[in-house]
């Protein structure tokens, strides 16, 4: 619920307007925050007066209150000064505004909690709807989810900094739901597109610049039902897993730019062991050199141009056949022809999937 430190500041606040002391203390007398001197002098008081049915007292000019949830005794605040009556003004002030504050915090723990089985899934749509009314909740609002992966290295700052971002926002929500990553749920406007989304992304991204650069955020697919945040999330879970594997370079990663890198991490392994045997009668990759690996890639970023590519490499263009023709001898397959290409493109994106694997098992 409230920390000591926030009780603390808001009667430092109060005690710098009024200039009345404050404690506040639990039911049992320890103190949790006070600007009075000495505040263990009131601790039998404040035993006492946690036993009494009384909800205000005077003790020794000290005037004591009760702060409650929900029927059950949370603190007793303490205020004293010269004037007993101005004390007594300015207490009932300050035990509203701890009331008010312990209400508030405990409606955004109540939200969160909401957000977190939400993404879990572990809501009955019934469930969702009711506590989305009780908690003013937009129920058909449109949202996306996006997930930015700290490391093994998170902490309270980063989640701080990234909650300070979308501060003035109070429809959307950051939480996290493990120890690696911050989760947002961030609600959209009716203008609002996938490239806005990015440049939020980009944002965050900057925000936490001074940490390592192992920083990536990814987001699912715009949903227009609270129901369907789950899958968004899910989808934003994928894409950062499919963006390690395929786009290792990007540090933001969209589910709808995923392409077939999301249909191959959804491949068991043995039946991609079987497709990578086929397509290169048992060879391993391996054993393509260094060349050869250079100009399949560069063959494929210049769309199976062969003068663009014997360009960028710096050789002939009869260079470029012969290794083409050197690669179809070995394979059975004319990187020329787009099916060839096609499927020599999809088999290395398998055995960079299945090495991906391999050393997650690690």
């Amino acid at each position: 619920m409230i920390s000591n430190q926030t009780l603390q500041n808001t009667i430092d606040g109060l005690h710098q307007i009024t200039k009345i002391d404050f404690a506040v203390v639990d039911s049992e007398g320890g103190v949790l925050a006070s600007t009075i001197m000495n505040p263990g002098q009131y601790r039998e008081s404040a035993v006492t007066f946690a036993l009494s049915e009384a909800e205000s007292q005077v003790v020794s000019g000290c005037q004591f209150f009760k702060v409650y949830d929900e029927q059950q005794l949370e603190f007793i605040v303490l205020a004293k000064g010269n004037d007993e009556e101005e004390a007594l003004l300015v207490g009932k002030i300050a035990t509203f505004q701890i009331q008010e504050l312990m209400v508030a915090y405990k409606e955004r723990f109540d939200k969160d909690n909401f957000i977190k089985n939400l993404l879990l899934d572990n809501l009955l749509l019934v469930d969702i709807c009711n506590r989305s009314k009780k908690l003013h909740v937009d129920i058909n609002a449109r949202r996306v989810v996006m997930i930015v992966e700290t490391g093994e290295h998170k902490d309270g700052d980063a989640i701080d900094r990234v909650r300070s971002l979308f501060s003035g926002k109070t429809k959307d929500f950051v939480t996290a739901v493990d120890e690696n990553n911050i989760i947002v749920v961030k609600e959209l406007l009716e203008q609002e597109t996938y490239e806005d989304i990015r440049k939020t992304a980009a944002v965050i991204i900057d925000a936490l610049k001074d940490r390592d650069d192992g920083i990536r955020v990814s987001y699912g697919t715009i949903v227009g039902e609270i129901k369907e945040v789950s899958r968004s999330y899910k989808e934003a879970g994928m894409a950062l897993d499919v963006g390690k594997i395929f786009f290792a370079d990007k540090r933001i990663i969209a589910y709808s730019a995923l392409g077939i890198g999301r249909l191959i991490y959804q491949l068991p392994i043995p039946l991609c062991k079987m497709f990578i045997k086929e397509i290169f009668d048992g060879k391993d990759l391996d054993d393509f050199d260094e060349e050869t690996l250079s100009t399949i890639n560069k063959f494929f970023e210049n769309s199976l141009n062969v003068s663009e590519t014997s360009r960028q490499l710096y050789i002939h263009r009869n260079t470029l056949v012969y290794r083409l023709d050197k690669l179809q001898k070995s394979t059975g397959l004319d990187l020329r022809v787009f099916e060839d290409a096609i499927t020599f493109k999809i088999a290395l994106m398998v055995v960079k999937y299945m090495k991906y694997m391999e050393n997650q098992d690690f």
